[in-house]
């Protein structure tokens, strides 16, 4: 395994694990009717996680052009973890969306 599958694998983790992270912060921030920072750091999330998406665009783009990318234990892992991120991330939207509506009956 070299190097840049390496990088390729870690840039998918970091960033959709960063990205899980912020939407998480939003999440709290949005039970304490802070609603200012949670859409603040959904930005964030979003960025984190569009990061993580071109990525793995840039693995199927090359994939699609005949450059076959090794599938083992890391980029199944990879992928999860970007997955995760993306479901997690549209949870947390509908539940600040909820936490927002709720604000306007309190």
């Amino acid at each position: 395994m070299d190097d840049n599958y390496l990088n390729v694998v870690m840039g998918i983790i970091m960033n959709a694990g960063n990205a899980k992270g912020l939407a998480h912060e939003a999440l709290e921030a949005a039970k304490l009717n802070d609603f200012e920072k949670a859409d603040q750091l959904m930005t964030e999330s979003s960025q984190a996680l569009a990061e993580a998406h071109n990525v793995q665009s840039d693995m199927l783009t090359k994939e699609a052009q005949g450059d076959h990318t090794e599938v083992n234990l890391y980029m199944v892992h990879a992928q999860d973890h970007l997955m995760t991120a993306i479901t997690y991330q549209d949870l947390v939207k509908e539940l600040i969306t909820l936490y927002k509506k709720n604000m306007n009956f309190a």
